[in-house]
């Protein structure tokens, strides 16, 4: 079959004898010691698992086998698990090129990551709840050893991107100047669907009401990821602690601007 195999258009005598050739242990699920067990009750072979007693499986092994069983003679018992539309969290991170000590710069990572946050909310049409920031040295410091970090339930669920930025930079009060911060984050939690609940007028954000987080994603998505920013993480020039990425292998498979060039001669 050229290992592709459309089971519901394969002549039913042929499944027949498929099943009654292929030994039981090719069924998922069904492993070593169960074919053991399975081989003792005289059942060798898929067509004979398919064609037992079910209740008689339950018995012997479990529920789970008495619905595979179920499932070879066409009977839905394992419904196909969704995708979750709404994922539980977003976490934006990155080490540093070259270590900060400093809060100006850390202000900037923390304002460039929320707004990336935001930014991603916005394209999966979600909001967050909870904002967490954070930083850490490096493991190989063995001088220095920080990890504060900063947790801010906010007052309503949101994605707007200056919201975001603030609860984030609650972090900039517990980091100790001096100290050579290696890596640091933001991670957003308790995701809905946007517009799950209307928020009053009264709790609504000024940004929030004027789209801002839609027009930054606008923007960037028209002219780059440091097109715009709010505050430091709209500087133009790049950042000293961001990832160096001169080195980087090219994306074949995932940017058409770097796809590779074959030639023939």
């Amino acid at each position: 079959m050229a290992g592709v195999c459309v089971w519901d258009r394969v002549p039913e005598t042929t499944r027949e004898d498929l099943l009654g050739q292929l030994p039981v242990g090719e069924v998922w699920g069904i492993g070593r010691r169960m074919v053991k067990r399975l081989n003792g009750l005289g059942i060798v072979t898929i067509k004979d698992f398919r064609d037992a007693d079910e209740f008689r499986i339950r018995e012997k092994f479990s529920i789970v086998q008495m619905r595979t069983l179920l499932e070879l003679r066409g009977t839905p018992c394992i419904p196909m698990q969704q995708e979750r539309e709404t994922k539980d969290q977003l976490l934006f991170s990155r080490s540093f090129s070259e270590p900060i000590t400093d809060r100006e710069k850390m202000e900037q990572v923390l304002a460039i990551y929320a707004q990336r946050a935001a930014t991603r909310l916005h394209k999966q049409q979600t909001e967050a709840k909870v904002v967490t920031a954070w930083a850490m040295t490096s493991y190989f410091n063995e001088e220095q050893s920080h990890q504060p970090s900063a947790t801010v339930s906010l007052s309503a669920h949101t994605a707007d991107p200056v919201v975001l930025t603030k609860a984030a930079k609650a972090l900039l009060t517990k980091i100790s100047p001096g100290i050579r911060y290696a890596k640091a984050g933001i991670t957003v939690t308790e995701l809905r669907p946007a517009g799950a609940q209307q928020m009053l007028d009264e709790f609504a954000s000024d940004q929030e009401t004027k789209q801002l987080g839609a027009l930054l994603e606008q923007v960037r998505s028209e002219h780059g990821s440091g097109a715009i920013g709010l505050g430091r993480a709209g500087l133009r020039d790049g950042p000293s602690w961001q990832m160096r990425r001169e080195m980087m292998s090219p994306r074949y498979t995932t940017h058409w601007g770097e796809l590779l060039t074959v030639y023939a001669k």
